[in-house]
């Protein structure tokens, strides 16, 4: 029992600068580049990805580490900042409004470069 509470805490504690961090790049994003495309979804997505790639390849193949740190840097951080309901709305936002060139860009492009951005982490990992 102690030892789900602490784990779950540790889950908490990613979670809360997770989903902040989502906030305020989302924000500074839509600031800096406007609203006409969610810009801060995809780079969210894809930061979040390279972490998580990075992160698991680290952590299993290079150090030995505590798997609450998994819990803490993967299961918290990236599962509160990353946003794959805002994708998905976002998309079909796109669709309601007629605009399918930009539904199928941000389709496209989260998913290309989410990939691509979880293979850098990982290969960055593994030089590392």
């Amino acid at each position: 029992m102690a030892e789900t509470l602490n784990n779950i805490l540790v889950i908490s504690l990613g979670a809360i600068f997770g989903a902040n961090a989502r906030y305020f790049m989302s924000r500074y994003a839509a600031k800096l580049l406007g609203p006409a495309f969610p810009f801060g979804t995809l780079m969210i997505n894809v930061i979040g990805s390279a972490i998580v790639g990075f992160f698991m390849i680290w952590t299993t193949e290079r150090v030995l580490a505590d798997p609450r740190w998994r819990l803490l840097v993967v299961v918290g951080f990236c599962g509160a900042f990353t946003t794959f309901s805002s994708y998905a709305y976002e998309s079909m936002a796109y669709v309601e409004q007629g605009q399918w060139h930009l539904m199928a860009a941000n389709i496209l492009s989260n998913n290309i470069l989410c990939l691509l951005g979880a293979v850098a982490g990982m290969a960055l990992a593994r030089v590392v």
